[in-house]
């Protein structure tokens, strides 16, 4: 194998999230940064999913070419023996069984990796650690996930602990896409002398600036998951009733699905109907491009974050946000390109909306794109994780 600093470094992707056949929304994020990556690089992905007990064969195997990325999607039937705890343990063997199939298929048809880019720990991050120890190819680590923040408290577990701050501790770099984050993590004890921030991708070709927008009246949007307990969704529905008092001369355009998209929904018959609110589902690609641009401002009411990709993608849009003051968001969010408010506090909300309402006008677009342009574009997180690489393996 030739010297990786006198060609194309081959990386291996391993992510926990990845979209799939069942939902080709999720962990979109870590696709858009094997994308990035492979504008200099060659970049293969191994993604096991698990299907249901009804799939006819264990392992199914889809391997697809797109856009440089050269992904290996392995769904691995679910077991439903009984009792529970043999099903649970079947089920860990083929996940596991599952990527090693998918590496090794890698190996065969792009030949050898230089090394290991894992998204979301834990599993994954066992996988890594063996080929660190056995082949000495160093891995890195990025992690998106909020249950290590405090409000979530979602890290549990003795072994997991144990295993996790094992492999926290021998990768070449761990990046988070949060200070927040990355701050949440040493706290559990997950020590590593190289942590990094690493920018989420935004696509500017395709998010950008609609010039003379005239809207009556005028717009707000929100797109999320539609998960109430994170989103706090009803409580800026409820933000929006008591807006209503105060003035009538905006719109919020709720743009998503998800678990209490219904719920949420029959809810807000009454704004429905007063035209302050419209509900129009899951929207991709060029449509929720135009709904966003189209918009005069972005408005999240989160109870927890991490670093949500909208904000920037409303930026690269040239439309300033109101966000609450949780996870990564201030990091994002200033007096220069939006207003925050604490979480749950719809009074501050429904302050920061009537402010919002009256000065959109007066943040500069242009401004607000070049801010993602420069940091967030594939061509800038490309080149970020070139050097990360380069610094692993060297």
């Amino acid at each position: 194998m030739n010297s990786p600093e006198k060609e194309k470094l081959h990386i291996l992707f391993l992510p926990r999230w990845y979209p799939n056949r069942y939902d080709p929304m999720f962990g979109l994020f870590v696709h858009r940064h094997a994308e990035a990556v492979a504008l200099n690089h060659q970049v293969s992905v191994v993604y096991v999913n698990e299907a249901g007990s009804d799939q006819m064969k264990v392992y199914e195997i889809n391997q697809a070419e797109e856009q440089g990325v050269f992904n290996t999607t392995i769904y691995y039937r679910k077991s439903s023996l009984k009792p529970g705890f043999l099903s649970k343990v079947i089920n860990i063997y083929r996940f596991f069984n599952a990527n090693f199939v998918g590496i090794k298929l890698i190996k065969k048809n792009t030949g050898n990796f230089h090394l290991i880019h894992v998204h979301i720990l834990t599993r994954l991050g066992l996988i890594a650690l063996w080929f660190n120890i056995a082949n000495g190819i160093p891995y890195i680590i990025t992690e998106h996930w909020s249950r290590y923040l405090p409000l979530t408290n979602g890290f549990k577990g003795f072994w997991r602990k144990k295993l996790t701050k094992t492999i926290v501790r021998h990768a070449s770099a761990v990046t988070t896409v949060t200070d927040n984050l990355a701050d949440a993590m040493k706290n559990h004890g997950l020590l590593n002398p190289n942590y990094v921030v690493l920018p989420n991708v935004v696509d500017v070709r395709l998010f950008n600036i609609l010039h003379q927008k005239t809207n009556k009246p005028i717009r707000m949007v929100h797109i999320s998951c539609f998960e109430d307990r994170s989103k706090n969704i009803s409580g800026l529905m409820n933000s929006f009733r008591k807006l209503s008092k105060v003035r009538q001369d905006f719109e919020c355009v709720l743009v998503g699905d998800g678990l209490d998209y219904q719920k949420i929904k029959n809810s807000a018959v009454d704004l429905e109907s007063a035209g302050l609110v419209r509900f129009t589902g899951l929207l991709q690609n060029q449509e929720l491009v135009e709904e966003l641009a189209a918009s005069d401002f972005l408005v999240l009411f989160s109870n927890y974050e991490n670093m949500p990709v909208v904000i920037l993608e409303a930026f690269a849009c040239g439309i300033p946000v109101v966000a609450t003051r949780v996870g990564g968001i201030p990091e994002m969010v200033n007096k220069e390109n939006g207003l925050l408010v604490d979480a749950s506090d719809e009074t501050q909300l429904v302050d920061a909306l009537d402010a919002m309402l009256g000065s959109f006008k007066m943040y500069d677009p242009i401004l607000l794109r070049e801010s993602v342009r420069l940091t967030n574009s594939y061509e800038a997180v490309g080149e970020f994780l070139s050097k990360l690489y380069l610094k692993s393996i060297r």
